[in-house]
């Protein structure tokens, strides 16, 4: 079955790369809206107009089922979609702000998003059912998906200079929760998984004294799939695993070979395909 995912940019890799891990069998078309990011700061009719655009694309190359790894065009574009296309399932991306409600043990949540997301009523409405019991933080993850996009996302080995710089910028975020008493927090950008090894660090630094776990959302929206597609009656996935190796294939509105460079650094695929 032949799965389209897309996103601002590249993001969404975070999300390919979990979806590699479970269901490698499976046929993906990635497309990274480049040339029009960060989704964060435009108007939801903007958003909502690309992913309609986009999604016409990824029909056309016969995927069916969509996933829209960009919580800013869930919140913006997910429900039109669907009434729009009744026949294609549709998944999106939800702020793991329930996991992170029921694990915390300070009461204390931090929310790491777009100013998009943050806004949004996806989110709005599950901070209001899940978090009303604990004291909920929240920041706008300025820099990162910027951080990401070009590749500086601080890991071990990189000049100590951009490390410095990749820590300032975190740190300007994750302040403000880590005083708050935040012990888990919730990362509302597929952009912000990359950041985690340095996001990992920085909070050790902040908070020495505390475990501080940030939440990914692409484990959910693995297993999400995986519902999807048993749903449709196929034959069992374990059956199929077998049959080959995933096929990948790249698009962008930008530059697919920039895209593909970031493919190979972030989501770890035996192989692609453009």
């Amino acid at each position: 079955m032949k799965i389209g995912i897309f996103d601002s940019g590249l993001g969404g890799l975070s999300v390919l790369r979990e979806l590699l891990k479970t269901l490698p069998q499976e046929d993906y078309v990635y497309y990274g809206d480049n040339a029009n990011c960060p989704y964060g700061g435009k108007s939801a009719e903007y958003v909502l107009g690309r992913s309609r655009e986009i999604t016409e694309l990824l029909l056309s190359k016969g995927c069916k089922i969509i996933i829209v790894a960009c919580n800013t065009a869930t919140s913006a574009a997910i429900a039109s979609l669907r009434n729009a296309y009744p026949e294609i399932p549709f998944i999106g991306m939800e702020p793991a702000v329930k996991p992170a409600a029921l694990g915390t043990q300070t009461g204390v949540i931090g929310v790491l998003a777009t100013a998009g997301t943050l806004k949004g009523s996806k989110y709005l409405d599950m901070k209001g059912r899940f978090a009303s019991k604990v004291k909920v933080i929240e920041h706008v993850g300025e820099g990162f998906v910027e951080l990401v996009e070009s590749g500086r996302v601080g890991n071990d080995g990189t000049p100590k200079e951009e490390i410095a710089q990749v820590d300032e910028i975190l740190t300007k975020a994750l302040k403000p929760l880590i005083d708050a008493g935040a012990d888990n927090i919730v990362l509302g950008c597929t952009h912000y998984p990359f950041l985690l090894p340095a996001l990992e660090r920085n909070a050790s630094r902040l908070a020495p004294e505390r475990k501080v776990k940030f939440i990914d959302p692409a484990p959910a929206i693995a297993r999400r799939l995986q519902e999807v597609i048993a749903e449709t009656g196929r034959e069992s996935l374990a059956n199929e695993a077998q049959k080959k190796e995933p096929g990948v294939e790249l698009l962008s509105s930008s530059s697919v070979s920039e895209l593909e460079k970031f493919f190979n650094l972030y989501a770890i695929c035996p192989r692609t395909s453009k």
